[in-house]
């Protein structure tokens, strides 16, 4: 059934009373389900295991990942399936758009803790009480559901701004319950089918789960099915051919570095290719060219010349680790070209700016018989009028007695919290992209200059920031579908708070049982959480930020090598020109200063395979681009999203359950 829209002239000339009676009449479903115990239940379950896949993902690349489209796909089956066993009635329309709302909510929790929240921990070099942690988090997510719906009568009702993003939910949503279902049964199926396959790659290649199989519990010798590195096979090879064993095989070197100890040499990991997928070409080749740039080129010459030292000397041979390698060079042009790349494209739109706050003084008209309707469905207005200052001083209180922000900085940070809320919202209106890394600098900068004593002051405001314009936006994507498939825009808002529980309460313990658990009192916080298997680029990102301001405001300058700042000014002129040309070309030019920063900082062993994930569905798209009734245009250019997420649901949940695995195996054994 197509969704029904209103036209740009009726946008433009009609009155938001007669859009709302328009709504009321021809969208709005009445009593159809939609908050049921069953969507709630299945909302809080999927969205705490999908929160765990992007806890994992976000600390590997910096980014949080949409899981929308994922839990609908989910559920439409799970529920179609039991419906025909005679288990379950079908999920109605609306209890999946509710449901939907709760698990997003739930996948986006994880946004601090690999920002803002790990960051504080590196630059204080202590630990986050875990209750601290969870409850900050939770305050400033329910912030953001106080500030966004003030908004969502100007963005939705009135303006009807696309929420693209939230709109292909919809248009989703719309065709699995209609007569194309069978559309969404074939995408669930594919996507189950790839997360088992993954899951089973990943089991069987996981070190302390094959540990724990076979040597624990077997009492076998341990056999290696999968190597960890995609270079073992070639180093096997090698040994076979010479008839040695593979340690006697020396290891590929640049310039006398093993390329293992800078990260050089890719791992497998499907979930990173998933990732790539949804990336696409144009980013992930201007990772690559950023990686190979500097990793490939300029770290080994500056480890000879002695820019860069080594990490530790064992026997008299140094040993290199990507995580210090990365901190003491390629961290500071990589951090500069992602900020002034991003504020850059930032204040190029002054419209977004300015129309974010047009009709925020408007008068107020008496309330028609529309209007009384509407407020019986929406969230009363009255609720974040009494909520922001309440739940607002909640957040100053935590900022100041557990982090250490004066009370007057914390009671500053509102009023511009909700300001930039209001810029976020608008650009995530049009773009569905939402600016929270420049607004979160913007905030770092503004009170790194006017608190230069404490560090936490820049990072916990603009963690402040991030959490709550993020909430807010993301809450107002989710309401768009609602809105264009007749829902209660009450209903999701309730929604929309159980999901920031249920992401809590996942993503929190699991923080610190992946990455805290092999810590101990006195040790580098910044090393633990970098030395693994993941990167946490968003936080040393936010560090790097916070080290600079701290440098700078001190007057004791800026503690990295001569070549560092010559690569911060350059990097910075890339990240400038880059992005006005990519603007000016109206992004026809096939240049991303962002996309070549962050292959800068990342790993470069995930930016490989993101590369290399991103290069299969672009040949693929090719090949099937014009036989669109054939399988492969079916499966590969249709089904891209649940292919990805199969790879990134399938080899993170493993991924997650072979640490916990190697925790037990230490605590048991």
């Amino acid at each position: 059934m197509a969704i029904e829209h209103l036209s740009d002239e009726q946008i433009r000339t009609w009155t938001i009373d007669q859009k709302d009676r328009w709504w009321l009449e021809r969208v709005w479903k009445g009593d159809m389900p939609q908050l049921t115990i069953r969507s709630a239940i299945t909302g809080f379950m999927l969205g705490g295991i999908l929160s765990a896949t992007n806890l994992y993902i976000g600390a590997k690349t910096g980014w949080t990942l949409g899981v929308g489209l994922t839990s609908v796909i989910l559920a439409f089956a799970m529920f179609r399936v039991m419906s025909r066993m005679g288990l379950a009635r079908d999920f109605s329309l609306l209890e999946n758009n509710c449901m939907q709302s709760i698990a997003t909510a739930a996948g986006y929790m994880t946004g601090p803790l690999i920002s803002g929240l790990a960051a504080y921990m590196m630059v204080t070099n202590a630990i986050m009480p875990w209750h601290q942690m969870l409850l900050f988090n939770v305050v400033l997510s329910l912030l953001g559901v106080l500030v966004a719906f003030p908004m969502k009568r100007r963005f939705i009702n009135d303006e009807q701004a696309p929420f693209p993003e939230g709109a292909a939910c919809g248009v989703v949503l719309d065709t699995l319950y209609s007569s194309a279902a069978a559309v969404g049964l074939f995408k669930a199926r594919v996507l189950l089918i790839v997360g088992l396959a993954t899951a089973f790659l990943r089991l069987i290649s996981a070190e302390a789960t094959q540990t724990a199989l076979q040597v624990k519990l077997l009492g076998m010798e341990r056999a290696r099915w999968i190597p960890e590195h995609m270079l073992d096979w070639v180093y096997w090879g090698m040994a076979k051919a010479r008839g040695v064993t593979i340690d006697k095989i020396e290891h590929f070197r640049l310039r006398g570095i093993p390329i293992e100890q800078m990260g050089l040499a890719p791992a497998m990991d499907f979930a990173m290719l998933g990732a790539g997928g949804l990336m696409g070409m144009r980013s992930t080749l201007n990772m690559m060219a950023g990686m190979v740039v500097v990793w490939v080129g300029l770290v080994p010459w500056l480890i000879q010349v002695g820019d860069i030292t080594p990490a530790r000397v064992v026997d008299g041979a140094a040993v290199y680790t990507r995580a210090d390698i990365l901190n003491k060079w390629p961290l500071w042009p990589g951090v500069c070209i992602v900020v002034l790349a991003s504020l850059v494209a930032f204040f190029a739109k002054p419209q977004v700016i300015l129309s974010a706050f047009k009709g925020l003084f408007g008068k107020r008209q008496a309330r028609s018989e529309t209007a009384e309707a509407m407020s019986r469905i929406e969230l009363p207005l009255w609720i974040s009028i009494v909520g922001i200052p309440i739940i607002g001083a909640v957040g100053v209180w935590m900022a100041h007695e557990w982090f250490g922000v004066k009370w007057y900085w914390g009671a500053l940070s509102i009023p511009l919290i909700i300001a930039l809320s209001l810029i976020a919202v608008s650009s995530t209106a049009l773009t569905s992209i939402t600016p929270t890394g420049a607004l979160s600098k913007i905030t770092q900068l503004t009170f790194g200059v006017l608190d230069r004593a404490n560090p936490a002051t820049n990072l916990m405001t603009a963690c402040m920031t991030t959490e709550v314009s993020s909430n807010a936006a993301n809450l107002l994507m989710d309401i768009k579908p609602g809105y264009m498939l007749g829902a209660k825009p009450r209903q999701q808002a309730i929604g929309h708070c159980i999901g920031i529980f249920a992401g809590a309460l996942a993503s929190t313990p699991l923080f610190y049982l992946l990455f805290l658990h092999s810590y101990s009192p006195g040790e580098d916080v910044g090393e633990v959480l970098t030395s693994g298997e993941f990167s946490f680029v968003a936080a040393v990102q936010w560090r790097g930020i916070s080290d600079v301001i701290t440098g700078v405001t001190s007057g004791q300058g800026l503690s990295i090598p001569w070549s560092a700042q010559v690569a911060m000014i350059v990097g910075s002129a890339v990240a400038i020109v880059g992005e006005i040309v990519r603007i000016a070309s109206r992004n026809r030019v096939p240049i991303s200063p962002v996309a070549l920063g962050l292959g800068v900082v990342l790993p470069p062993e995930s930016t490989v395979w993101m590369f290399m994930g991103s290069l299969v569905f672009w040949m693929a798209s090719l090949r099937y681009a014009r036989r669109k009734e054939s399988f492969g245009h079916r499966f590969w250019v249709d089904t891209r999203e649940p292919i990805c997420a199969g790879l990134i649901a399938g080899w993170s949940l493993m991924g997650i359950a072979d640490i916990l695995i190697g925790i037990a195996n230490e605590k048991l054994w």
